[in-house]
């Protein structure tokens, strides 16, 4: 037998991507960037949830006014989460550097995408503090305002994926982000009424509850009302894994050109 010795073994798919996105996740704290996020979702979080809310004027002990204003911040706060996942990859070059290391693109997709959505969840646990004012306040139903945080979690991660795919098909970073805005906008509004109402004009109603299905907001409130349904839940999860998967084929794409 030869004595020589053997290489180490590779590392596992699930070792590498939880790799990057541990080493993702602690670049954000590694600049400014990161308190300032953090601060400004937690403080107008707080703002809307008490002046246009009423958190605490209207009678009731819940957080529904917290929750129905976290879409609207997602909408824009996703959007700069992800806009440089990939748009500052493509624009330094380093897309192609990435890409000779021993991982694959499904591991640096995965990574780089729980890093964000990881942070964006610490941004959402930062807000607890109302949820035990709340709590002290009056006696909530804590099973409703769990599902309400986790139903804002899917939410952020949906959003999120969207905004890493768009990132991937730009250079410019602040294009990802009026782009994913955009898109994020037309997910989030094909579930009002306005929009519904427009297709009920001349399609079926099965074109229109199609359209309804398709609206992030709508499996969002279903969820934040404490209301469990499977499709709910394999709503966000399809949209992410759908995305993560286009994303990694755009990245082949734009690193063969």
């Amino acid at each position: 037998m030869s004595d020589a010795p053997q290489p180490p073994p590779l590392p596992s798919a699930l070792a590498r991507t939880l790799s990057i996105a541990r080493r993702e996740f602690a670049g954000y704290f590694a600049t400014p960037l990161a308190p300032v996020f953090l601060v400004m979702f937690v403080a107008l979080s707080a703002l809307l949830a008490f002046q246009a809310g009423g958190l605490f004027t209207r009678g009731s002990a819940d957080m529904r006014p917290f929750f129905q204003w976290q879409p609207w911040l997602a909408l824009f706060f996703m959007p700069a989460l992800g806009m440089r996942l990939w748009a500052d990859e493509r624009r330094s070059g380093s897309l192609e550097l990435l890409m000779t290391l021993p991982v694959t693109t499904a591991d640096m997709v995965i990574g780089k995408f729980l890093a964000a959505w990881a942070f964006a969840c610490v941004s959402l646990v930062l807000t607890f503090p109302l949820w035990a004012t709340v709590a002290w306040l009056g006696d909530p139903d804590h099973g409703v305002i769990i599902a309400g945080y986790i139903a804002t979690a899917l939410l952020f991660g949906t959003l999120l994926s969207i905004c890493a795919c768009l990132s991937a098909c730009t250079r410019n970073a602040v294009v990802a982000f009026v782009l994913s805005v955009a898109v994020c906008f037309l997910l989030l509004m094909t579930g009002y009424g306005l929009v519904q109402d427009f297709f009920a004009r001349w399609a079926p109603p099965s074109i229109v509850e199609a359209v309804a299905s398709m609206s992030s907001l709508v499996h969002f409130h279903a969820l934040e009302r404490g209301v469990l349904d499977a499709r709910d839940l394999l709503y966000p999860a399809s949209v992410i894994l759908g995305m993560l998967a286009i994303n990694g084929i755009l990245l082949h794409w734009k690193a063969a050109r």
